[in-house]
């Protein structure tokens, strides 16, 4: 079956580092290789969970390409490019090589603190030079400044480039609002692990998912069984993969997955300042969700 864009599990890519802080390009080739043949709908390159912040742009064009090369194209790529100077973000996208690139995810802008109508024209901006279906990316404790639904339901009305938004705001009334009034086509996503599940019932087109990183089988197929609306098979998965979603984001993020992904020996465990490495408490309570995650649920595929 042909896969729609923004449709299932999106996987928000870390990047590994040597210790060094080089990166590991021959890990991210095998976590790449994971995550696809585990059932993966499409991956986001350069995204927060990348660490993208602390990189140069040539380590973030070079991290690109090899990115692109290595999917080879058998799952789409969604960019992630924003910022909160809108020219600038404007300049890169114009000057940036989409060649492989399905979509890009632009972030509220960051410390500004815009107006509803300064972010309505940011994002217009965006979608105007855009060659590629943009996402909106609304994480407001990251960024302290939220998108309401008005701005994004006048963009989605306003822009046939903007495709729909990737919604960690956390706040479901906001959500519900979203997918009760946009138009069919725009697709509100969630960017929290733990109300995937919740916002799927409640009409949402899936995940761009951290989790997915370290068990991107188990999230992958959740993901599809709530959106086949078989909640008898997705409740399960759900429920044992929330203690070890929720303790991943306690010592902020990359920081959790990355420690996960170690105890599972597929990355270094590295941090480019100013994140550090998850304390050891969190991290052996990690080693332990792990053991039981291995025990309790299959590493087999599941058929559609």
């Amino acid at each position: 079956m042909k896969k729609i864009l923004f449709n299932g599990t999106g996987v928000a890519l870390i990047t590994p580092f040597r210790k060094q802080e080089t990166i590991d390009f021959s890990k991210l080739e095998e976590l790449i290789d994971h995550i696809i043949n585990s059932g993966v709908d499409y991956i986001v390159a350069l995204g927060t969970t990348s660490e993208a912040a602390t990189m140069t742009d040539s380590e973030k064009t070079a991290l690109l390409q090899f990115i692109v090369e290595t999917v080879g194209g058998r799952v789409p790529i969604v960019l992630g490019l924003g910022g909160n100077n809108t020219r600038a973000v404007c300049d890169s996208i114009s000057t940036t090589n989409f060649d492989g690139i399905s979509g890009l995810l632009s972030v509220a802008p960051y410390y500004n603190k815009p107006q509803q109508r300064g972010l309505y024209e940011h994002f217009k901006s965006i979608a105007d030079v855009s060659p590629v279906p943009v996402l909106l990316y609304n994480v407001p404790g990251r960024t302290s400044c939220n998108i309401a639904a008005d701005t994004v339901l006048q963009l989605a009305n306003d822009c046939p480039n903007i495709a729909g938004i990737k919604e960690a705001s956390g706040n479901m009334q906001q959500i519900m609002e979203l997918l009760r009034n946009k138009p069919a086509s725009f697709k509100v996503i969630s960017g929290d692990d733990a109300l995937t599940l919740p916002m799927i019932a409640l009409g949402a087109s899936g995940v761009i998912s951290v989790i997915a990183n370290a068990y991107p089988r188990e999230m992958s197929d959740m993901v599809r069984f709530a959106m086949k609306g078989d909640l008898k098979k997705a409740l399960p998965i759900h429920y044992k993969l929330l203690p070890v979603i929720n303790a991943i984001f306690e010592e902020g993020n990359p920081s959790g997955v990355k420690a996960l992904l170690e105890i599972q020996d597929r990355i270094t465990n590295q941090l480019r300042l100013p994140l550090c490495k998850v304390s050891k408490t969190l991290y052996n309570k990690l080693k332990e969700y792990s053991c039981q995650l291995s025990t309790t649920i299959s590493s087999q595929p599941t058929k559609d």
